[in-house]
């Protein structure tokens, strides 16, 4: 695995390669400001169903997060700064760790951009695979995590922020698991080539 601090271009040589051995391109945002646009849908539906978890659990109401009919207010410390960190990096690491043989990988990145952190990998990746390294953060931190939290009485207010965002936040995550299920047969396998994406049959 390495660190880069930037996203990785495509490559035009490897572009041909990969058609030649009969690699399809699968047909999605050319772009991070795109797919973000694209996926605003996907923000609200999957901040719904977290907010729908956390009301499980336990109450929650726009009020907890200083947002009232006469208006807002709210205070920022120097620890909700580093919760947002830690969020963002346990999001990418739990993408990055169902990554098989991420440690050894030399194709496998990872790294932050204005837009965020983000993991990348060319390793050729089984479509059962991938679905689980694209769904895997929402499901653990927005879905799973409320429930163990409320279970030790952990769940407090910046944590059902943090679990919200992170449902925000994986608004792209869930954009890529649409088109890989529509577009990709059962048992093929991808494969990146900087921002695109491609499948072949095993």
């Amino acid at each position: 695995m390495k660190l880069i601090m930037k996203l990785p271009k495509s490559n035009p040589k490897l572009h041909l390669n990969l058609i030649e051995d009969n690699w399809i391109p699968m047909k999605e945002p050319k772009n991070v400001a795109s797919a973000i646009l694209l996926s605003i849908p996907l923000m609200i539906i999957a901040a719904i169903i977290s907010i729908f978890v956390l009301n499980i659990v336990s109450s929650i109401s726009l009020s907890e997060f200083g947002i009232k009919t006469n208006g807002f207010a709210f205070t920022i410390y120097f620890s909700d700064i580093l919760w947002l960190v830690l969020l963002l990096v346990m999001h990418e690491l739990i993408h990055l760790i169902f990554i098989p043989n991420f440690i050894k990988s030399e194709r496998t990145y990872a790294g932050l951009t204005v837009f965020g952190g983000f993991v990348f990998t060319e390793e050729e990746i089984s479509k059962s695979r991938y679905i689980i390294i694209t769904i895997a953060p929402f499901v653990i931190i927005s879905l799973i995590l409320p429930l163990v939290l409320s279970v030790f009485g952990l769940l407090t207010t910046t944590l059902k922020f943090l679990i919200i965002l992170n449902a925000l936040g994986s608004s792209v995550d869930l954009l890529n698991l649409i088109l890989v299920i529509k577009q990709v047969p059962k048992n093929a396998v991808l494969k990146s080539n900087g921002p695109y994406t491609y499948w072949r049959n095993r």
